[in-house]
């Protein structure tokens, strides 16, 4: 049962704007992740995708893309882990009040996610770790993964 005393802040209205952050389109760093499959969330090809994004990421790069971001602390509700590393949701505003997109590159969704996969990997913090190819199989990494508690 739940008492419904006030309405959730984000219901969608007609009577919203599309400069309401309520009408911006949400991304999850799910949607782009190349280790998730479909059924896990991902919302476009895995030979496209970015390997583990984070929302600090997402916003970066749609801020450099001059877009109106907003991040909100939300768990994807497809996300096993509830860690804090997972958290985050990207909200992006497309359209005027008028209904036409604010940036002619970006008319949907898809055309955001697409920017978000091919800038993610050229930022400076994905450089750095790119030097190591696989940092799982570094023997001086410091602490290794035991296998053991937790997993499962």
């Amino acid at each position: 049962m739940q008492s419904s005393s006030a309405a959730p802040i984000l219901q969608w209205s007609p009577d919203k704007k599309h400069t309401d952050p309520e009408r911006w389109i949400c991304i999850y760093p799910a949607y782009i992740n190349s280790k998730k499959t479909l059924a896990q969330g991902r919302r476009i090809a895995k030979e496209k995708c970015v390997e583990n994004p984070t929302h600090q990421e997402m916003r970066d790069v749609l801020v450099a893309a001059s877009l109106k971001v907003g991040v909100e602390n939300k768990l994807y509700s497809r996300e096993r882990s509830k860690e804090l590393l997972y958290r985050g949701r990207i909200r992006v505003q497309l359209k005027n009040n008028d209904g036409t997109p604010i940036n002619k590159d970006f008319p949907s969704r898809e055309s955001v996610m697409m920017h978000l996969c091919e800038m993610i990997p050229k930022l400076k913090t994905r450089q750095n770790k790119s030097s190591g190819d696989q940092p799982q199989t570094n023997p001086s990494g410091g602490k290794g993964k035991g296998k053991g508690k937790g997993r499962r």
